[in-house]
């Protein structure tokens, strides 16, 4: 469990962890979103992943990164960074990414914000 609160204890990490919220991604396209290098693209995956939060499949000569779904610190994140004013934006493109790939889109119903619900008297 430590290593999972070091690894959400980085800024950039749970960054890269809502950017990844709703596609796969290689290292490449997530150091393009971070201005940072691939190398520390990879260093801050690599913690990702040794925490159980990010899953890594070699598809052709790339590595996509995803969230490991299965992951309860994985699904709590996901749903925090609806109310993140950083990690909102990052997530809808996450989706908007997953739209334009024709991934099948899951309906996460903590993608929406609740809103007050009205009574009539």
């Amino acid at each position: 469990m430590d290593n999972v609160f070091q690894a959400l204890s980085s800024t950039a990490r749970r960054r890269m962890l809502a950017y990844l919220s709703k596609t796969s991604l290689t290292a490449g396209e997530i150091a393009a979103k971070f201005e940072i290098s691939k190398p520390a693209v990879s260093k801050h995956l690599s913690v990702l992943e040794n925490a159980g939060l990010v899953r890594s499949e070699k598809r052709g000569l790339h590595v996509h990164y995803s969230l490991n779904k299965d992951s309860l610190f994985t699904s709590l994140n996901d749903f925090l960074v609806n109310f993140c004013p950083e990690g909102r934006p990052l997530k809808m493109e996450s989706a908007e990414i997953s739209r334009l790939r024709g991934e099948a889109q899951d309906d996460d119903a903590s993608d929406r914000i609740p809103t007050a619900s009205r009574t009539r008297s």
